[in-house]
């Protein structure tokens, strides 16, 4: 494949007018009030025009910069820190040395948080959980996970994740966009800016929230496009019989009314170019376009009737209900069988300071069925190969206790950034491995560790993408998804 060198994927202005730039939407602009629905695009936009590529989709990159192995991501992302401890990272040696205090030699005067850093004793706790070893590969799982336990073989467990971000909103944060101060773009971003958009009638970057969940909140610049134009942020997808805002028409308003309004909008945003650029209003107009087309689109992918009854029956109980996590898997295949390259799931509530048994229970009940069931549908038809699964949170929990130890009772963990774990599927990643080793106690790294901007380097990778090489220049710096960081792990790839 042609590898690419060119100024277009470091956010230059290509060779277009912004006259042949409105031009280019024959469709309709469709949508007043979008600039709710992918955000407002003001501040954000202010780097670049959107001027497209010759014969391009939408993206700056006219060609790969390495063969694809995947064509879309869905990432499963657990919001609050999932115990590694009591779902795939197994330490036999915590069960002998419960209660005993953490080594000092262990510790290595890492920091605490506040949260646990003032406690007088600090306890090694053993998980409450039994461990079993699972699949030809022999990977370790917990009871609780019953369902990703039957389907190890194709997944690629990464125990040695580690991050510098201690607390959650930066953790976050740092997660999905390089950096622990909300600003940068995210990964989906990212990726629409590079490689724009597989059909016309849907986004290339869709979040999923599930619903009625507690935890710590979830800002929309979790998925915003920072600094690069504002059409390239996700779309979120709500529950219920709309789930995309102020795509419709509202009451009363005929789709004919509607075009002839739309069609005089366009002319006014097209004088306003003409004697005040403006790359915001670029973005809108992006926006106002894509709502036109996905009026058709959203109730065809969100309507499953079509599905059958052993498909929903495979999600899980909670399939059927819209906006749950089961649900959002089953419609990310949807989304992903559509062209859709980068769908995001959150799901929250993982933050089990206290309550661990309770808790952690609770949140694997609602994910370890339909995460499973997506892997497996997707494998069926024939789409794993080509789609990357990834599943984790921002950071680890400890291996100590916190707050007062009481053995054979309830307890919590704190947060843990020094490693954890998280899981990847298909796409190019080596089905039935495990990388990286922790310490006997699980608090350290032995082997092979994996920082969060080598995680990001990987990913784009897998989609084709030199994490050196796609750039956006901004305030005078050149700017990347990995910073001025990141290495491909390459021993997990096929």
């Amino acid at each position: 494949m042609k590898h690419f060198h060119d100024e277009r994927c470091t956010g230059q202005t290509p060779a277009c007018s912004r006259r042949d730039w409105l031009a280019s939407f024959g469709m309709g602009l469709g949508g007043i009030a979008l600039a709710d629905l992918m955000g407002r695009d003001a501040a954000a936009a202010t780097a670049s025009p959107l001027a497209l590529p010759p014969g391009s989709s939408g993206g700056v990159l006219p060609s790969f910069h390495v063969p694809p192995k995947a064509k879309r991501v869905i990432y499963l992302f657990q919001s609050g820190g999932p115990s590694q401890l009591d779902l795939f990272d197994y330490k036999p040696l915590l069960a002998k040395r419960d209660g005993e205090q953490l080594p000092d030699s262990v510790r290595g005067g890492q920091r605490l948080t506040g949260m646990s850093g003032n406690q007088s004793s600090i306890p090694l706790v053993a998980s409450p959980f039994a461990f079993a070893r699972h699949g030809d590969s022999g990977a370790w799982v917990s009871e609780l996970m019953p369902h990703t336990a039957k389907i190890v073989d194709r997944l690629c467990f990464i125990h040695t994740m580690h991050t510098p971000s201690i607390n959650h909103g930066p953790g976050v944060t740092f997660m999905q966009s390089g950096f622990q101060i909300p600003g940068r773009p995210s990964i989906g971003a990212w990726l629409d800016y590079g490689l724009g958009t597989v059909q016309d009638n849907l986004p290339a970057f869709v979040v999923l929230i599930t619903k009625n969940k507690s935890g710590q909140p979830l800002m929309s610049h979790l998925w915003g496009a920072g600094f690069l134009p504002a059409k390239h942020q996700a779309v979120r997808f709500r529950s219920g019989a709309d789930p995309v805002l102020y795509v419709n028409n509202p009451p009363g308003v005929s789709p004919e009314s509607r075009r002839k309004a739309l069609d005089g909008l366009r002319s006014l945003h097209e004088h306003q170019f003409t004697h005040t650029p403006d790359t915001a209003i670029e973005a809108r107009i992006a926006n106002h376009e894509m709502a036109y087309r996905m009026q058709a689109s959203i109730p065809d992918v969100a309507d499953f009737s079509d599905e059958p009854a052993h498909v929903l029956d495979a999600y899980g109980p909670d399939a059927r209900d819209p906006g749950t996590f089961a649900a959002n898997c089953l419609l990310a295949r949807r989304l992903a069988e559509r062209g859709v390259r980068f769908i995001q799931l959150y799901h929250q509530d993982w933050d089990h300071h206290n309550d661990l048994k309770g808790g952690i229970a609770r949140e694997a009940k609602q994910t370890d069925q339909p995460a499973a069931a997506l892997v497996e549908d997707l494998a069926a038809r024939g789409m794993l190969d080509d789609t990357l699964v990834v599943w984790g949170g921002e950071f680890g929990r400890t291996n100590y206790c916190q707050g007062l130890y009481k053995p054979g009772q309830d307890f919590g963990r704190d947060h843990h950034p020094r490693c954890f774990s998280i899981w990847m599927a298909g796409g190019g990643v080596k089905p039935g491995t495990t990388w990286g080793e922790t310490c006997p106690l699980g608090y350290n790294i032995d082997r092979d560790p994996v920082h969060v901007h080598d995680f990001h380097a990987t990913l784009l990778h897998l989609l084709g993408i030199d994490h050196e090489r796609l750039t956006y220049k901004f305030q005078g710096r050149r700017y990347r998804l990995t910073d001025v960081h990141g290495i491909v792990v390459k021993g997990i790839l096929t």
